[in-house]
């Protein structure tokens, strides 16, 4: 009698073991399962290309440098030659009056760009008259530049509005005299074989690091007056406006995406 209990008792033993190996190899297969079925998933390519950020407003390592204090070899007049923008020791680029618009030399598409601006810290006018410039993207699509600290004027005419067309979320602006920051994602429109708009131009806006144009649709080219028409068109330069007033830029760069 105590050996056949002894043999029951090794084989119940002998029993859980087995139900306890039945009961981890079907963990192990429903987990070795899942894993397979996330790696359905995964993409290990394309590989994204290493870009070292910059530090405090700095271009990233990937960006094109259009203006960094020092020189103005990536810009030109707008009808041509050299630009006839100053260039103070404080490496600031200041509109002189009655010498243009200036623009890139190169032609851009899709970008994200980088510009810090300043109006004068004396107020001069009011509404479109006090601190008035504009950046143009592919030379056509205006984000406005005025002092809009306290100074009234029509909403889709402020700074940071796409001229005539959006206003801005929010006036972001600061006070006269202090450096203010656009950083903007465009992408280009596009245009069918026939020659119209198949994708408006998207523009997305940051005044001083708060969100003012939230991916909008540019309606088609800046106009002062009446409504704006689209024309196709390839890649353009960027373009900074001489509206008269001594405003000022620095620290311009960019990327193409």
């Amino acid at each position: 009698m105590a050996i056949a209990g002894g043999v029951n008792k090794m084989a119940g033993q002998i029993s859980l073991l087995g139900l306890l190996l039945v009961v981890c190899g079907s963990v192990f297969t429903a987990e070795t399962d899942i894993q397979a079925q996330a790696k359905l998933t995964e993409l290990w390519e394309p590989v994204p290309l290493v870009v070292t950020p910059g530090i405090d407003g700095a271009p990233p390592s990937d960006a094109i440098v259009l203006f960094d204090g020092s020189t103005l070899e990536e810009w030109q007049a707008v009808n041509g030659g050299g630009a006839k923008w100053l260039i103070d020791g404080d490496g600031a680029l200041t509109v002189a009056g009655g010498a243009r618009d200036i623009r890139t030399k190169r032609e851009f598409s899709d970008i994200q760009l980088h510009i810090e601006w300043r109006t004068p810290a004396r107020v001069v006018g009011d509404g479109q008259g006090r601190g008035n410039s504009g950046v143009f993207l592919m030379a056509r699509y205006e984000l406005q530049v005025l002092d809009s600290y306290d100074n009234p004027t029509y909403a889709n005419g402020q700074a940071a509005s796409i001229y005539k067309q959006h206003i801005p979320l929010v006036n972001a602006a600061r006070k006269p005299g202090a450096w203010q920051i656009y950083d903007i994602l465009f992408t280009a429109p596009r245009f069918a074989s026939t020659g119209r708009v198949s994708q408006p131009a998207i523009v997305t806006v940051l005044h001083n690091g708060v969100l003012v144009q939230n991916h909008v649709s540019i309606q088609g080219p800046t106009s002062f007056i009446g409504l704006p028409v689209y024309a196709p068109h390839g890649k353009a330069p960027i373009q900074l406006q001489d509206h008269g007033n001594p405003v000022s830029y620095r620290n311009i760069w960019v990327r193409e995406l």
